[in-house]
């Protein structure tokens, strides 16, 4: 998903849970035009509980005309770069939210429509912003290349006077098979065979030939996995345990299962958090220049209040 459009995503999501509008209905009185395009108070309504309920503010009236200002020039860019977001791409968006939402697109519009907020606003505030993160990433490309001396700052920055570094994990993954519907006595039995086990292993070449001599049990081949691959949870597992020693087992649909912690390198290549890092600097920049377009925009739109 683009970065430009995970926020309206986001926010339109919390739509579904927000208490039901009973307001009058708006009259369609132009309030503003937009290089020809009318804004209405219908549609300014209909933005203001938008902005509402999705940042639990209640927005001026002119920070809601400016955002639906901005819409319209987002989607005369895109309509002028012949930047073509399809209905389908749009409805596709759209049931992507209901469904995180937990209910269907119909339904969702029904919930939106009861709340004032029209639902083909909401998809056009989606087509907005898709063509926008095209746009933006197309036209200024070069603004989002990111170099690896840019993460490591950033890195280092936050970490303040520790070190940037990051390990390689050489793993050996060791399941002890149960079987489908296996009772809970069963799997309890698993889970202790698989702390015997572990105290046991004291390196990888001798713990898995004793892995091997265990009852259904299966010896996967071996993985490498770098900090940067791994969540911040699984980082800490791997970094409290001991090189040659197995992880704490831990039950899965397939039985319970154990990583044998074969090798660990530091490394600068992929360190924790480089992932995150660099979709942050993206995502600042994307910002950046959005705003700085937008403003150009602007200053060459014929914008009339009414």
């Amino acid at each position: 998903m683009a970065l430009g459009f995970r926020c309206t995503a986001a926010s339109v999501a919390l739509l579904a849970v927000t208490a039901l509008w009973h307001g009058p209905a708006t009259a369609q009185q132009v309030v503003a035009v937009v290089n020809g395009d009318p804004i209405t108070a219908l549609d300014i309504a209909s933005r203001s509980k938008l902005l509402q309920v999705s940042t639990h503010k209640t927005p001026t009236r002119q920070e809601v005309i400016d955002e639906l200002i901005d819409e319209k020039l987002k989607l005369q860019i895109a309509k002028r770069y012949k930047l073509e977001i399809t209905d389908s791409e749009i409805e596709s968006s759209f049931a992507n939210i209901a469904q995180r939402a937990g209910t269907s697109p119909d339904k969702f519009a029904q919930a939106l429509n009861q709340q004032g907020i029209s639902a083909d606003s909401v998809k056009m505030r989606l087509r907005a912003d898709m063509g926008w993160s095209q746009l933006i990433r197309g036209k200024f490309q070069s603004q989002f290349q990111i170099r690896e001396r840019d993460i490591l700052d950033t890195l280092n920055s936050e970490r303040k006077d520790q070190p940037a570094v990051g390990y390689e994990y050489t793993l050996r993954p060791i399941l002890l098979i149960v079987q489908r519907g296996a009772s809970p006595d069963v799997i309890e039995g698993r889970k202790r065979e698989a702390e015997g086990l572990r105290t046991r292993f004291q390196n990888c070449d001798e713990g898995i030939r004793l892995a091997r001599g265990l009852r259904d049990v299966a010896v996967r081949d071996q993985v490498i996995k770098t900090s940067g691959e791994l969540t911040a949870a699984l980082r800490e597992i791997l970094d409290n345990t001991q090189e040659g020693r197995l992880t704490a087992p831990e039950v899965t649909s397939q039985g319970v299962e154990v990583f044998a912690l074969c090798g660990k390198r530091t490394t600068t290549s992929d360190l924790p958090g480089k992932r995150e890092v660099r979709d942050k600097i993206l995502n600042d920049r994307f910002v950046d220049q959005g705003k700085k377009y937008l403003k150009e925009l602007r200053t060459t739109a014929m914008i009339e209040y009414r």
